[in-house]
């Protein structure tokens, strides 16, 4: 009898192991202006040519592969006062702090000083975005994604950034820049 209970929980448990019924995608989808025709570049040219737009929209280029047609490239910027929304007990304000807290006894503080012992110059997240384009078989795609590090390293935000702003704004500097000259 218990040989039967434990094989029918087996069985149970089981079915709790399958497949997703959806394989997970960018939410939300990325924007139309994200895809376009390439002109009369071949894909090479395209290459050199979005190397220098990005590297002047101040994006650091990690990976090309030129056969492929593909650039990954990203920035970061300074998020100032973002981890206030998860920190704030943690860190002191501007003119110090007060702390209350129990360790196998039970202790209490005040800390006074302008500025504080955590200054939040340190503690600020960081936002790092990141971009890949793939040009080939007549067609250029943008993909972005942005994630919010906080200052622990932690992941705390994470979304799609592949709107139709960003990838109007590339096209049209992919448009407007001298392509480099072709090795």
């Amino acid at each position: 009898m218990r040989l039967g209970w434990t094989l029918a929980s087996l069985v149970l448990l089981a079915g709790c192991q399958t497949t997703p019924t959806e394989l997970p995608s960018a939410q939300p989808r990325p924007a139309a202006e994200c895809r376009w025709e390439s002109e009369d570049m071949e894909t090479r040219e395209w290459v050199r040519h979005a190397l220098d737009v990005l590297e002047a929209e101040g994006f650091v280029v990690r990976d090309t592969d030129l056969t492929l047609g593909l650039i990954s490239a990203e920035r970061t910027r300074i998020l100032p006062g973002y981890g206030d929304r998860y920190d704030r007990w943690e860190r002191p304000g501007v003119f110090g702090g007060v702390g209350l807290g129990r360790r196998g006894g039970v202790s209490s503080g005040v800390m006074v000083g302008f500025g504080g012992g955590g200054s939040s110059i340190t503690q600020d997240a960081t936002e790092l975005e990141r971009v890949s384009l793939v040009a080939d078989a007549g067609w250029v795609r943008v993909s972005r994604d942005i994630q919010v590090i906080d200052w622990r390293g932690e992941l705390r935000e994470t979304r799609s950034g592949s709107d139709a702003n960003f990838c109007r704004t590339l096209r049209e500097s992919l448009g407007t820049a001298a392509p480099r000259e072709v090795l």
